[in-house]
């Protein structure tokens, strides 16, 4: 493996980049211990020791912080780790570690996300929303059916009746206007177009 470029991203550490499309970021005093520069090959004992001992050990290190600041999703953790330099590898060793020990779990995610949500948003935006943080299908269908079986589901005109309200929405003053105005408003959260209908009282 061979150092093709070595590029500054922050005073103390560099991104290097190799031939074999394998890119990780290392302290400054890293690329001097190990001997890192451009165009120089990368020998065996010191792939090994990057990739297999502390990179690994940093990108656990680097999840398990990130865990206790807040909650994420499998995705949202792996890409956020991506993010921060670690080869997918890594990054994915990374993720594997701390769902070992349950720190993360998208069912456990979703499920938290649908009981706080559900007084604020449809079940289709809270869908909506979770697919876009990376929860899998499959794993969405059982949260929301668990969700559901546990609460009773959402009764969305009343909901949708209730957001109306704040917007101190009047059918019989209301214009044209004002009315594509909310309807568009309800549909941004998710709301169908029949329960979005009824609440906004159109002929």
């Amino acid at each position: 493996m061979v150092v093709t470029e070595i590029t500054d991203i922050s005073k103390r550490q560099s991104r290097v980049c190799t031939d074999q499309n394998i890119s990780f970021v290392l302290y400054k005093g890293e690329l001097r211990q190990y001997g890192i520069a451009e165009g120089e090959e990368l020998s065996r004992e010191t792939c090994e020791a990057l990739l297999g001992e502390l990179l690994p050990r940093r990108a656990r290190l680097r999840a398990m912080n990130l865990l206790q600041i807040r909650d994420y999703t499998e995705k949202q953790l792996l890409d956020k780790l991506l993010g921060g330099g670690y080869p997918r590898p890594v990054a994915d060793q990374a993720v594997e570690y701390v769902k070992s020990f349950r720190y993360i779990d998208d069912l456990r995610y979703a499920g938290d996300y649908l009981t706080a949500f559900a007084g604020r948003k449809s079940l289709r935006r809270m869908e909506q929303d979770l697919q876009q943080k990376g929860v899998p299908k499959e794993i969405l269908e059982q949260a929301v059916a668990a969700w559901q079986e546990q609460d009773g589901g959402q009764d969305e005109l009343r909901m949708a009746c209730a957001l109306l309200e704040k917007k101190h929405y009047d059918r019989d003053t209301a214009d044209r206007r004002q009315q594509q105005r909310l309807y568009n408003f309800l549909m941004y959260r998710g709301f169908s177009s029949e329960v979005i209908r009824k609440a906004l009282q159109m002929d």
